[in-house]
């Protein structure tokens, strides 16, 4: 008797961000978004450029099954990471943003805990609710314009849920973000020119359920067809 394949987590989405580079150690790649049809999925507009982490890419946790050997994501290590993951609440400095996606605006006390030890480890949190020793160590302040001498990285952007777990050392606070300048690697995230992303924040919609995918280009191909990706 024939068995059905098994349902992948992400086969209810109608909308995939996808990001790819040309191998692990690249630091630079592009983005495209893609819409799911009665046909399957088509590409919208042209690829744009972006950065990922300063070291490359790394497998990462998230909506697909662990992926045996090197290279993994650890916390520290400035590799962004691979594989396909839910999209969290974007963010931003402005109170408010064009974009049907939940949005949290930040203020000078939110932070996001990298401290492998910290009970709040890859956690967005308000000190003035958790109080200043819970955040003492982060390194990411979400208001980096008012902390890191007007940083514009955290002026837009949207959380990716790598680490869903919050497991210590497997690494924290990935992001999609502005980048600092063109082709400028990260220390982990995804980032790109303030246009791009703010035309993928007024295209991403809750109901179609998006997904991040973000892969070099051979392991793209290699599960290709098993992950269903366009």
């Amino acid at each position: 008797m024939k068995t059905s394949q098994p349902t992948r987590p992400w086969d209810d989405a109608g909308q995939m961000v996808v990001v790819t580079t040309a191998d692990w150690d690249a630091n630079t790649g592009t983005l495209q978004r893609f819409e799911r049809d009665g046909a399957g999925w088509r590409a919208l507009a042209e690829a744009a450029p972006i950065t990922v982490g300063r070291s490359g890419s790394a497998w990462g946790v998230g909506l697909h099954a662990p992926q045996p050997g090197e290279p993994q994501k650890r916390e520290g290590d400035g590799r962004a990471p691979a594989g396909v993951f839910r999209i969290g609440t974007a963010f931003g400095y402005a109170d408010s943003t064009a974009s049907a996606w939940p949005y949290q605006a930040m203020t000078a006390s939110d932070y996001c805990i990298d401290v492998n030890a910290s009970p709040l480890y890859n956690r967005i949190v308000d000190a003035r609710q958790v109080g200043a020793d819970a955040v003492a160590g982060s390194t990411e302040p979400m208001r980096r314009d008012l902390h890191a001498g007007g940083d514009q990285r955290y002026k837009l952007g949207f959380v990716i849920e790598h680490n869903p777990g919050n497991r210590s050392g497997t690494g924290s606070c990935i992001f999609a973000h502005l980048w600092k300048a063109p082709g400028e690697a990260t220390a982990g995230c995804t980032a790109m020119a303030e246009p791009v992303m703010q035309q993928l924040l007024g295209w991403l919609d809750p109901k179609r359920k998006p997904v991040f995918v973000l892969l070099p280009k051979a392991e793209y191909g290699r599960v290709q067809k098993d992950w269903g990706l366009p």
